[in-house]
């Protein structure tokens, strides 16, 4: 369903690809970010942007579980991190990394960003993925 491309003109990539493929006729889901919050609505991890890593993940597995999807069907993601800091972005990517979502690889880009929609959250996934039939 999703052909992962990684150029070989181009440096490689430590654990995604350059692109993901997807043939017409697959159905695709355009998922809205996942945040760090918690069933009540509270923020998961205050001031710990691998805790809010790891339930952004979490929660990304349960808007996949709902369209009938997982981890290994993400072909893109954006990884939004609130920190101008190359060491704080690269611990969260860790925990991207840790997650399914490695498994592809997926294609994704990490950004670090000034702030997100929620007071305290420092982390942001949104993602497309294929709906298997």
């Amino acid at each position: 369903m999703i052909r992962r491309v990684t150029s070989p003109a181009l440096f490689r990539p430590p654990t995604y690809s350059h692109a993901s493929v997807v043939e017409a006729g697959t159905r695709l889901a355009f998922l809205a970010g996942s945040v760090p919050l918690d069933a009540d609505g509270r923020l998961v991890g205050p001031g710990d942007p691998v805790r809010q890593a790891e339930r952004a993940i979490a929660n990304l597995e349960e808007q996949l579980a709902a369209i009938g999807s997982d981890l290994a069907h993400v072909a893109v993601t954006d990884v939004y991190v609130v920190s101008a800091d190359p060491a704080v972005l690269a611990t969260v990517w860790t925990v991207i990394e840790a997650s399914g979502l490695s498994t592809g690889p997926h294609s994704s880009t990490l950004l670090g960003v000034a702030c997100l929609g929620y007071p305290g959250q420092l982390v942001e996934i949104t993602a497309t993925a294929v709906v298997p039939e």
